[in-house]
């Protein structure tokens, strides 16, 4: 009587799945080893129970050589194929650089004037506008360098008649300070009834030498330093002096600020 055909799913009944585990089991055991004796076959088998129960078999004497052995085998040949794939990316890449390597060769002979006879028209068209522009910058920014090879000698110049002008500026702004300290000394030790008649005659003598103090190096005379010609009435010595380092003052800061004037005292 033949056996009849066992239908392949999970069995529900817990003995009889424990039953039909062990039988297979043992079964499948004995079957690897008839295969590594009669075909010398090197045969590994491991099995884990539904209870994480290890059963395992192997022909050799170690399973960890034949396991090293299963995955030199199966993940080497990954290994074999993945510089042929690097290989076959440089590759590509090697040919796309190329082809934009002959494409700037060939662009610079077009603007040297050399292989245009494969050009049509409108190519020919492109290259010269492209030749036109580049023209172009080339002249604006040779005119630019000549421009500013004009101005360097003369901005040289102005750099350093504005250091020696400042430098005067600084040296009569001292004097007239020291000339205000020496009247104001002088107005302090003077008696109370003599104050007007010396400040008269001071503010007289000063304005006499007062007319050629600042001489304008300019046509432009827009600044007036000094006491006005037209005014009658007489200033002490202090004051005056007080005017002239304002006017000082002033005529030192538009030097910083640039100003192309220059006064000098008579």
């Amino acid at each position: 009587m033949g056996r009849g055909r066992v239908e392949l799913k999970r069995i529900e009944n817990k003995i009889n799945r424990q039953v039909t585990f062990a039988k297979r089991r043992n079964g499948l055991l004995k079957k690897a080893y008839e295969l590594s004796v009669l075909c010398d076959a090197e045969v590994a088998l491991i099995i884990f129970s539904n209870r994480g129960k290890l059963f395992e078999f192997c022909s050799t004497s170690n399973m960890l050589k034949t396991l090293e052995r299963y995955q030199k085998c199966s993940y080497g040949a990954e290994e074999v194929n993945k510089p042929a794939k690097e290989l076959e990316s440089s590759y590509r890449e090697y040919l796309k650089v190329k082809a934009k390597f002959e494409t700037l060769q060939r662009t610079q002979r077009n603007l040297l004037g050399e292989d245009l006879g494969p050009l049509n028209t409108k190519e020919l068209e492109q290259l010269e506008r492209h030749l036109e522009s580049s023209l172009k910058q080339v002249r604006s920014t040779k005119l630019l360098l000549g421009r500013a090879d004009r101005i360097l000698p003369y901005s040289s110049a102005i750099t350093i008649g504005c250091e020696f002008t400042t430098q005067y500026m600084l040296d009569q702004l001292g004097d007239l300070q020291n000339k205000l300290d020496e009247i104001s000394a002088r107005n302090n030790l003077r008696p109370p009834w003599e104050g007007d008649d010396q400040q008269s005659m001071s503010y007289g003598h000063q304005h006499a030498q007062s007319q050629g103090l600042f001489q304008h190096l300019e046509c432009n005379p827009t600044l007036q330093i000094g006491p006005d010609k037209y005014c009658n009435t007489c200033r002490p010595a202090s004051s005056w002096v007080h005017s002239r380092v304002d006017a000082l003052k002033f005529v030192f800061l538009a030097a910083h600020k640039g100003t192309p004037t220059i006064y000098v005292i008579a």
